[in-house]
């Protein structure tokens, strides 16, 4: 059988590794730093979402960008296929909110130390702190590889599978781009994403570390909403984050960097106007001789009221009492439609993936392989693939590594 290499032990790579030593293959894995599956111990807070447990058709729908390419990873190898792997190896796994997976334990290194037990079981080669400078091209295939210290290392077929340029901590420097673009392949643009907003308004940084649940969030530009969405945000020193705005991100990150967008927080999403206004009278009859300031501790959390206040335009000196028609309907204009400037994303240091990469028109979505460079294989986030938060984006790098490795070697 054939002789194959990956570059890059992440999560891809580690999948493609088990797939190709499965197949009989001889494998190589050379990781530039230290241990494999470094920006695994990261991810989901360092207890990494595995997978989503949804239905199949479901991961197609929580894909943002070319989800139709993962139609043969998806199938060929599902998430239910990876539950089994990292179950059989030794990481019992439980399923929460939103069909979300993690290891029992809650410890991310569970799934990385199940990878090295299985790629020890299958005598897969580990070369740690290597770097690949290169593709060894010759006429017009890939060859092998070049090592940081010049060394020609031949092969039969050579997967890439370093990443994008998300959390170059963990040596994620877009390596692999420079690489396929080399062997003529072309890189759609790459941002930042499933990362959070920075905002213009100066009041967000009073809200620094609060979390508000079960809101409605909308992203306009001009009246036209852009992205709607329930769920939980939080306030940060610069703008906004949590599970909504992350997964939001993604989609409206292109028409972000023509210019400003708006957000619309709904505070109180269970309740129409005319509801919230009738239990601020309910509220107001109760507490007739507070003061303003003191009579909105039922409706928000204490950080929010003095800039719930500040944008109302009511003195927060005010007897209850003397709140008139009006203003109720302002207090419930900003409760319902609590607006914000998104002005930018913030970095690569802390975006969750990539969006851009590898064109996926140049590979074939049934193997990985290049259909420019006969032995080149592509899987992961080098490619140009993104979906939501929630286990999605690891359930590409599965299926794909897991795919590139079945077809790998062939030539041998």
């Amino acid at each position: 059988m054939g002789k194959i290499i990956i570059v890059g032990g992440g999560a891809a790579g580690m999948a493609a590794a088990v797939s190709g030593a499965k197949n009989g293959h001889q494998v190589h894995i050379y990781e530039k730093n230290e241990k494999l599956g470094k920006k695994i111990y990261i991810t989901g807070k360092g207890r990494c979402n595995v997978t989503n447990a949804c239905d199949i058709e479901d991961l197609f729908a929580n894909m943002v960008t070319n989800g139709k390419f993962m139609y043969s990873s998806f199938y060929g190898f599902t998430n239910q296929d990876v539950m089994k792997l990292l179950e059989d190896a030794g990481c019992p796994l439980k399923i929460e909110r939103g069909n979300r997976v993690f290891p029992v334990s809650d410890k991310a290194s569970d799934v990385t130390a199940a990878f090295s037990r299985l790629l020890r079981g299958l005598n897969v080669e580990i070369h740690y702190r290597q770097e690949v400078k290169a593709l060894l091209l010759e006429d017009g295939a890939c060859r092998g590889i070049v090592t940081g210290d010049r060394k020609k290392v031949r092969a039969d077929s050579v997967l890439i599978a370093t990443g994008g340029l998300s959390y170059p901590t963990t040596g994620s420097t877009g390596d692999g781009y420079k690489m396929a673009a080399e062997a003529g392949h072309k890189i759609t643009e790459c941002f930042p994403a499933l990362v959070p907003f920075q905002v213009k308004e100066q009041d967000v940084a009073m809200l620094q570390g609060l979390a508000l649940k079960n809101i409605g969030v909308k992203i306009l530009k001009g009246s036209k909403v852009l992205y709607e969405d329930f769920g939980e945000m939080l306030f940060t020193h610069f703008g906004v984050s949590g599970p909504v705005l992350i997964s939001a991100s993604s989609y409206v990150g292109k028409q972000l960097r023509k210019g400003p967008l708006e957000l619309s927080v709904d505070m109180k999403p269970a309740l129409t106007k005319e509801q919230l206004d009738a239990r601020l009278l309910r509220e107001f009859s109760q507490l007739l001789n507070k003061q303003f300031k003191n009579s909105l501790g039922s409706l928000f959390p204490s950080k929010l009221i003095p800039v719930i206040i500040s944008r109302c335009g009511i003195s927060p000196e005010k007897q209850v009492n003397e709140i008139t028609k009006e203003e109720r309907r302002q207090l419930a204009e900003v409760t319902k439609d609590f607006r914000l400037t998104l002005t930018g994303l913030r970095g690569y240091s802390e975006a969750i993936v990539t969006q851009g990469g590898v064109s996926v028109k140049e590979v074939n979505p049934s193997t990985m392989e290049s259909k420019r460079m006969p032995g080149l294989y592509f899987a992961g986030e080098v490619l140009d693939i993104d979906g939501v938060t929630g286990g999605f984006n690891l359930q590409i790098a599965w299926s794909t590594g897991w795919l590139a490795g079945m077809h790998m070697g062939q030539g041998g």
